[in-house]
């Protein structure tokens, strides 16, 4: 990418859907309902859009994240299906912006990556060990790429886990700024993790939650 494309469209599935929550990536702090505090971005100037967006890979819910009550957090799988449809929210930040907000992701660890290359290759895989230490390529919108990142490993590889009713309520709140309550309990009934961890009752119980 050249230096005058210097903005690039980050998609979140996960709890960045939620704008409050992904602005402790971009400022610092902590997000609601997690014990975890972001350091934010050298550049800490706000998106200069958003808008929806869906992804065609699957979403599911794995791992123990310490932030989130020791319970599951979300993850994309790694084969594309046309069919398959996770929601998203897609910001677009600068390029030096989301490679911090990825930093961030990967416990702050000091990475080199080369976004034209993932670009080319569809996706790249910088850091085996951790959880999001993959990045995918997403196509364009309005000239600008559109990158996420999700793990180095297949679903099939992962123990699946229920996600604790802060991590699923914070997902909740972005997905209401898009879609109805409905529409929500639909989409997440038969996520991995979800599904066989949460009732009806349960999941409904959370997305109709009064916002404090």
């Amino acid at each position: 990418m050249s230096e005058n494309n210097q903005y690039v469209w980050y998609a979140s599935y996960g709890s960045n859907l939620n704008k409050d929550r992904f602005l402790c990536y971009i400022k610092g702090g902590s997000p609601a309902g997690s014990t975890r505090v972001e350091t934010g971005c050298k550049d800490s100037s706000l998106p200069i859009a958003e808008s929806s967006f869906t992804i065609n890979y699957p979403l599911y819910f794995a791992k123990e994240a310490a932030g989130w009550q020791t319970q599951g957090v979300a993850f994309i799988g790694l084969n594309h299906k046309k069919d398959t449809v996770t929601y998203s929210k897609k910001y677009l930040i600068t390029i030096e912006q989301f490679l911090d907000v990825v930093q961030q992701e990967n416990s702050g660890d000091f990475f080199k990556i080369d976004l034209n290359e993932v670009k080319k290759t569809g996706s790249k895989i910088f850091r085996d060990s951790s959880w999001y230490g993959n990045i995918i390529y997403l196509g364009e919108d309005n000239g600008y790429p559109i990158f996420t990142f999700t793990a180095p490993w297949n679903q099939a590889e992962v123990e699946i886990t229920k996600p604790s009713h802060n991590y699923l309520a914070t997902i909740i709140k972005g997905l209401k700024t898009m879609y109805t309550n409905e529409e929500i309990y639909l989409y997440l009934q038969n996520k991995p993790g979800v599904k066989d961890f949460y009732s009806t009752d349960e999941l409904m119980t959370v997305i109709s939650a009064r916002e404090s």
